[in-house]
């Protein structure tokens, strides 16, 4: 009697993606990922967060924005498609992943974190839309945003490596200063949402409630883990250096360096220009830019050789041998 198989085991049977697929099915799950935020951040910018007023519906009594709700409803509108979009990037990332020969269960996790990071972010995009656009609740939409970032820009790298154990290629210590850049980055980004909550920019023209905090202090402060940022991205670009470590883990390094130049460039103008909303959609795409660099950092420190032929994914051995 045969198995029953799952739709994704059937397609899998049927259907072998090269390399290169699996690769570009990563990296389109990526790039509507940051493409998810930018356009959030449009939807707040333009004074639409409330342009649909309700959800999963965007009115009590229609499923689609109406024209009573004008531009406004359109634009938010538009940015709840556009997460169908991005679960079908997603969507396609798992079925080349799960269709890939051999089959890389990883892969095929990494996938299914995309998706459910993906169904959490828009049940909490609807929270957010029900408590009139509470600070708290966006700020932890841009969060749930950036883990899917963070999912995404590893299983992109992933796709480019084996599964065999990691291997380190810089000494521990250099290894070490990339978990601190990385922790650093993360509160720099989390400030950010602070700035963001107490800031000018609340996402739709009615009274949208604040963080209690002074918004030009959070700035500064945000701007002191900027500059921490640089100094230990600096660091990491320097003693890579010395270690003599591979070209590219010290190409990597340079990308970071450029990308914290142009998103340290864009912070202080919009700062000193009254929040212009075009550079303050500019710094929200600097932040993606800077964590995938940091993330590809330390990504780049350790490889994972393929296995050979036939020989089983360290999980799976593990597993055989219980």
């Amino acid at each position: 009697m045969s198995a029953v198989l799952t739709p994704l085991a059937y397609l899998a049977r049927r259907w072998t993606p090269s390399p290169r697929t699996v690769r570009r099915a990563a990296f389109a799950a990526l790039l509507m990922s940051v493409a998810i935020v930018v356009t959030g951040g449009a939807v707040r910018l333009t004074g639409s967060g409330l342009g649909c007023d309700t959800w999963p519906k965007c009115t009590d009594d229609s499923l689609v924005a109406t024209p009573e709700q004008g531009l406004h409803g359109a634009i938010e509108f538009g940015n709840r498609m556009l997460t169908y979009v991005l679960s079908a990037a997603v969507g396609w990332c798992i079925l080349a992943a799960r269709s890939a020969k051999p089959w890389r269960r990883s892969l095929t996790r990494l996938g299914w974190l995309q998706f459910a990071i993906v169904l959490a972010n828009a049940v909490l995009g609807g929270i957010t839309v029900m408590t009139g656009l509470n600070p708290y609740s966006v700020a932890g939409h841009f969060l749930l945003a950036t883990a899917l970032i963070s999912v995404t820009v590893v299983t992109w790298h992933r796709t480019g490596e084996g599964d065999a154990p990691t291997r380190p290629r810089v000494p521990a210590p250099v290894r070490k200063l990339s978990w601190a850049l990385l922790a650093t980055t993360a509160v720099l980004i989390a400030a950010g949402t602070v700035v963001t909550g107490s800031g000018p920019h609340a996402g739709d023209s009615s009274e949208i409630k604040r963080m209690p905090l002074d918004w030009e202090a959070t700035a500064h402060v945000h701007a002191i883990a900027a500059w921490l940022v640089c100094a230990l991205a600096v660091a990491m670009w320097l003693v890579l250096r010395v270690v003599d470590a591979p070209e590219d883990t010290r190409a990597r390094a340079r990308d970071l360096l450029v990308v914290l130049l142009a998103q340290g460039a864009v912070g202080y103008v919009q700062f000193f220009t009254d929040l212009p909303e075009v550079l303050v959609a500019a710094h929200m795409l600097g932040s993606c830019l800077v964590w995938i660099a940091v993330l590809r950092v330390a990504l780049s420190l350790r490889e994972r050789p393929h296995l050979p032929a036939g020989a089983p994914a360290p999980a799976e051995a593990s597993l055989s041998a219980a």
